[in-house]
């Protein structure tokens, strides 16, 4: 398996983190760890699909995003902030596997193989690229579009054309509201781009969506 995130990063150190990593696994819905708890292990996607979700103060949750192999969550574990804490909740999709580094464990492997920083630096770089990249959407791209842009990620990211979110999921990945999705995904059943089901919608033309998300 190759993480994204670890591109350029010498397959040494990369071989290094590995071999300090424990293999856990989840079953679909097991929560990997809660919004607040503290934030001490860095999990490696090998198997599965994980969302990202966070609870506002008035007891709402969105989903910030979904991870599948090749990508990572947790990184702010390995800051060495013993007091910090997780900033959301991730959980299982699917049956999924992950491999975790402790923030103890990295630490030593940074004291006895000095070139494993930049697997931090790398990781950390890469997830400023990617809320950089979200953060501009928010502000410049239209709801409508950045609907169908997560929609045709995500089913990317399942590599099937069955997307298996609510809509209030997709609202909370896009940034808007469930009235926005809801109305988006309609007018792309009229077109015939979509087909919609109970908590899942399937794609039926993926290359006219990408058209009109762009």
């Amino acid at each position: 398996m190759k993480w994204a995130l670890l591109d350029g990063v010498p397959d040494e150190d990369v071989r290094a983190l590995l071999s300090i990593a424990r293999r856990r696994q989840f079953a679909r819905g097991e929560v990997v760890f809660h919004q607040d708890d503290p934030a001490d292990t860095l999990h490696l996607i090998d198997k599965g699909r994980f969302a990202v979700r966070v609870q506002t103060s008035l007891g709402d949750t969105a989903i910030l995003s979904v991870l599948g192999p090749g990508e990572m969550f947790g990184e702010l574990a390995l800051l060495g902030e013993a007091e910090a804490r997780r900033s959301a909740t991730v959980a299982a999709l699917e049956a999924g596997e992950t491999r975790s580094v402790h923030r103890l464990d990295f630490e030593r492997l940074r004291r006895e193989h000095a070139g494993t920083s930049g697997v931090l630096i790398a990781i950390l770089s890469g997830q400023v690229r990617r809320l950089s990249q979200h953060l501009l959407e928010a502000l410049y791209v239209p709801a409508d579009k950045r609907v169908l842009r997560r929609l045709v990620e995500v089913a990317e990211l399942y590599g099937d054309d069955t997307v298996p979110l609510t809509q209030e999921d997709l609202a909370g990945l896009a940034g808007t509201s469930r009235a926005t999705v809801n109305r988006v995904l309609r007018e792309e059943e009229e077109r015939g781009a979509v087909k919609l089901g109970r908590g899942r919608t399937t794609v039926l033309d993926a290359e006219a969506l990408g058209r009109r998300a762009r």
